[in-house]
């Protein structure tokens, strides 16, 4: 009894963990409450009712009710798997319901099997818990009428993540899916196994879980501090609790745009050991990102010496535009400090940024294997023209973000003729 006290308490704190630790996922909701279950199945089947067993082994027939948990346990565990499999992104001709349908088929089966054991508490007692003691029970319809609705619905377990798996989810989902199905067998087989055998099957499953677990936590750390310095830290935050797919849906929104470059980087690049040039990308690009993720933008992706950095996307960010230039001035003023320190005698090494506002639409494009956050709209254009035309410490502003950001810092400037737009276009300089 005192082992699978500690066996219960095991698995009652994973569940506590896992929500402790990401309570707003669904994901990790439904994790929780599976081994939430699994300990007070444990607690109820063995730990309590122990203490009602009569001098011959029976259990009074209200013990039956203690299946329920069992039943709960298993339909929250591929409920898990159902929400897993919505964050994987997916090709758009790809139909997925039919492993939602077997997935929820098993639920079915969990659900069957908490009714028989409410109908036929006797038999579960006597037929199907503990079998291994009589081999001869395997062949009964007894055990069947509970074997066979639990067996299903890890058979339907298997069945969804082989079709996950097939979806080539990335390194950490993949390993913990893989731990919870090595998991799963020792969990089961507990059902069937002597008292003692089973508090040592149920922790050996609770371990192995443990362990992917770890390394799936281990992974998105890792990952969220990488994505944390090239995107704000909201849309890292938003992207593990949602899924990629959910939390990059297309739309279409009012967004500012800055566009930066370095000016004089050709010659330079050309002239210097390649390691020294990209020693100094690197060194930009940290720099760019650091003050990025400050302001809670995004950087949508790196050309060469070009960074194109997404103002009100994929998070809305009230007063995009003022946040814009404010950004732009920090990224000019850390620029001109790096650029002076870069550059030779020979070559010297400036900074432009271009700033634009307009309505755009975002999301994301790609296949199964790579996804790239996308936004496409002529305010992306202008921002990267009006890059083109600044000189080096210049930043050049179009109208609609000097309407709505209205900084006294910014000067008027002549139109000028731009590829892709046919009107010369106003201009202002921060």
């Amino acid at each position: 009894m005192i082992a699978h006290t500690v066996v219960a308490l095991v698995a009652l704190g994973m569940g506590l963990a896992f929500v402790s630790a990401d309570r707003r996922s669904p994901t990790s909701r439904a994790l929780a409450a599976t081994y939430a279950y699994i300990g007070i199945s444990i607690y109820l089947n063995i730990v309590w009712t122990g203490e009602w067993t009569t001098a011959d082994g029976a259990l009074p027939r209200w013990a039956g009710w203690f299946a329920l948990p069992e039943a709960a346990a298993t339909v929250t565990m591929l409920e898990w798997i159902i929400r897993v499999r919505r964050t994987v992104p997916v090709n758009l001709d790809l139909d997925t319901r039919f492993g939602d349908r077997v997935l929820r088929s098993g639920q079915l089966a969990g659900v069957i099997y908490g009714l028989v054991s409410l109908f036929w508490p006797d038999v579960r007692l006597t037929h199907f818990l503990r079998a291994s003691a009589n081999p001869a029970l395997f062949l009964s319809g007894g055990f069947w009428l509970f074997a066979a609705p639990l067996l299903y619905a890890v058979a339907a377990g298997f069945v969804g993540i082989l079709l996950l798996l097939n979806r080539r989810p990335d390194r950490a989902e993949t390993t913990r899916v893989l731990a919870m199905a090595i998991a799963v067998p020792f969990l089961v087989t507990a059902f069937v196994l002597p008292v003692d055998a089973a508090a040592v099957s149920v922790i050996l499953g609770e371990i192995i879980f443990f362990i992917g677990s770890t390394h799936y936590h281990v992974l998105q750390g890792q990952r969220g501090q990488f994505m944390s310095r090239f995107l704000s830290p909201q849309l890292a935050k938003l992207v593990g609790e949602q899924g990629l797919a959910r939390a990059m849906q297309e739309s279409q929104r009012e967004i500012s745009v800055v566009c930066c470059d370095l000016r004089g980087f050709t010659p330079y690049a050309a002239a210097t050991p390649s390691s020294r040039v990209l020693q100094v990308l690197r060194e930009y690009y940290d720099a760019v990102g650091a003050v990025v993720s400050e302001y809670e933008a995004t950087i949508k992706d790196f050309a060469g010496d070009g960074i194109l950095i997404l103002v009100g996307a994929p998070l809305p960010i009230p007063y995009h535009a003022t946040r814009a230039l404010e950004m732009a001035q920090r990224i000019r003023d850390l620029g001109l400090a790096l650029t002076e320190r870069w550059s030779t005698p020979q070559h010297r090494l400036g900074i432009g940024l271009g700033v634009a506002t307009g309505m755009v639409t975002v999301g994301v494009i790609g296949s199964a294997s790579r996804l790239e956050y996308t936004a496409v709209g002529s305010a992306v254009n202008l921002a990267s023209r009006l890059c083109e035309q600044a000189a080096s410490g210049e930043i050049l502003v179009d109208v609609r973000t000097a309407d709505l950001a209205g900084s006294e810092l910014l000067q008027a400037r002549e139109a000028i003729v731009v590829k892709g737009f046919g009107e010369p276009v106003p201009r202002y300089a921060l």
